[in-house]
């Protein structure tokens, strides 16, 4: 007898668009049983995309569970629910991306059934996902997957080790700019426009070189004008076109822009002790690296909504690089302070829309020499 799941999603923002959050869970129908839940805060977006991610969060934590199963979807969204019954079109571009994704979530089972259901009936999800906006309203990084599934044994060579991962990745080759005379100095560089030395060119144009038979099918840029330097040399290579994302760029570390970390311990020692150990802390007027995780991650999912399945060449800078290193590991953030990252150095993650993403490559200089 195939056995039959019930998935209840929702997701929603403060503000729409505002901090966003959804939550999911899936129930065995007979006994009402919560056999998985899972809840996350997604930055800054809206309704619609939380109660998407929602929904394909639901479907995949159903798939870990049984994939085999007939499966009856529930959610307070008329919207996705006659959008995903094929009854209404889809005419908002943003809602394409997460639509495709939700229906190769969906094809893991042999029948799904969407329902619409009030949302006094669909409380849990509700609280869920309010937890999760709690949290993004508080500029937290929150997520909570209880999903009781073991992990699988992986053949040898499986790229997505340890994941029931099966569809195309979006693979991200990130490349730091290349050398700039503060990086020489080792001083502070957020978000002052600092241009390549020559070493720094000549870095970028190595870069480049190792690049140009890579698969690289679009690249995206921090706007600052060391990164836009690397990019343009990757694309006088590549023919290809540059993107430039403001989600990218580096931090703003305020008064500390420019000096040493001896000039910053002599004038301000209590605040970096308190910097180096703690991500919510924020140089004076500057940015913590918890409020520059949520740009970073917003930027990954315009990556992941715009080319999902392609190679897409990532140039920016340490923090933004390290940033995605850590969200493809599911490290905290703390793991920041524990990274080495090079100028002009390559790193490589594959993002699996149905499973964890797989840190490919990280710090690789073998192409300067």
């Amino acid at each position: 007898m195939t056995p039959h799941l019930v998935v209840e999603a929702d997701g929603g923002s403060r503000g729409n668009p505002g901090p966003a959050g959804y939550g999911a869970l899936v129930r065995d129908p007979e006994t009402g049983e919560a056999l998985a839940e899972v809840a996350e805060a997604i930055g800054h977006a809206t309704n619609n995309v939380a109660e998407y991610r929602g929904l394909i969060a639901g479907l995949r934590a159903a798939a870990a569970l049984a994939p085999g199963a007939r499966l009856t979807v529930r959610m307070d969204s008329k919207l996705v629910v006659e959008q995903m019954s094929g009854r209404w079109k889809i005419k908002h571009p943003d809602m394409v991306p997460l639509a495709a994704a939700a229906r190769e979530a969906a094809a893991d089972f042999p029948a799904v059934t969407y329902e619409w259901i009030p949302r006094a009936r669909n409380a849990d999800a509700d609280r869920l996902a309010n937890e999760a906006m709690d949290a993004a309203a508080r500029g937290e990084e929150w997520s909570r997957s209880d999903t009781g599934v073991p992990t699988r044994e992986v053949p040898a060579g499986d790229t997505a080790a340890w994941s029931t991962a099966t569809t195309a990745p979006l693979t991200t080759v990130l490349l730091r700019h290349g050398e700039t005379p503060l990086s020489v100095e080792k001083r502070f560089a957020g978000v002052g426009d600092h241009p390549l030395t020559d070493n720094g060119v000549a870095q970028a144009r190595a870069a480049a070189l190792a690049l140009k038979d890579a698969g690289v099918e679009v690249i995206v840029s921090s706007p600052l004008t060391r990164c836009r330097a690397t990019a343009a040399e990757v694309a006088a290579v590549t023919g290809l076109g540059v993107e430039t994302d403001e989600g990218l760029r580096e931090t703003d570390f305020g008064a500390w822009e420019g000096l040493t970390f001896a000039e910053v311990g002599e004038r301000w020692p209590d605040e970096l002790k308190r910097w180096l150990a703690d991500p919510k802390v924020a140089p004076p007027g500057g940015e913590s690296f918890t409020t520059v995780a949520r740009r970073v991650r917003s930027s990954l999912d315009r990556l992941r909504e715009r080319h999902g399945g392609r190679t897409v060449l990532v140039v920016s800078h340490v923090t933004p690089i390290k940033l995605l290193v850590r969200e493809a590991l599911g490290a905290p953030l703390a793991s920041l302070y524990r990274m080495h990252l090079d100028t002009a150095a390559l790193s490589s993650i594959a993002w699996y829309a149905d499973g964890p993403a797989s840190l490919r490559s990280f710090n690789d200089t073998h192409h300067l020499g």
